[in-house]
């Protein structure tokens, strides 16, 4: 997907937000997909992109959590969490099946359709300036922050 202009899609999300990614031309975006909420490494991940929130607005780039739960879960993760940006809902995997996020996932012996945990960089033009796949969560956020550092500057 690297260079490819992301198509206009929507989403519901927390705090009563519709996600357009049109809506935020001109701001660099981090979509980061995850498999489900409340789920060791998911919220190992969500707090990383919290912790390290303000420094990526201070860049001018607005971060998005997305995974197929609903918004009633995904609003209680983010209190339980006390995430300061919003987790989007792909219930029908639009977005899933747009970024091509899904596999078959081996959970405890059985293959289940699940999300490949994966994160994609979107540029201010609405371009994918770089993508990451089968994500491992220690340092990924360091690594991600470093991608938008290295932005141009608009």
């Amino acid at each position: 997907m690297e260079n490819q202009t992301i198509p206009d899609f929507e989403l519901p999300g927390t705090g009563g937000l519709t996600f357009r990614p049109a809506d935020f031309r001109g701001r660099a975006l981090v979509l980061y997909f995850y498999p489900k909420d409340n789920t060791p490494g998911c919220t190992v991940e969500g707090q990383d992109f919290r912790d390290c929130h303000a420094e990526f607005q201070a860049l001018g780039c607005e971060v998005f959590g997305i995974s197929r739960d609903g918004i009633k879960s995904h609003e209680g993760f983010k209190a339980k969490l006390g995430l300061s940006f919003e987790l989007l809902s792909d219930a029908d995997e639009t977005a899933c099946e747009l970024f091509a996020v899904i596999k078959m996932k081996n959970m405890y012996g059985k293959k289940v359709r699940g999300i490949e945990r994966s994160t994609f960089l979107i540029g201010r033009d609405g371009r994918v300036v770089l993508e990451w796949r089968g994500v491992k969560v220690p340092d990924h956020v360091h690594e991600v922050l470093e991608a938008v550092r290295s932005l141009p500057t608009p």
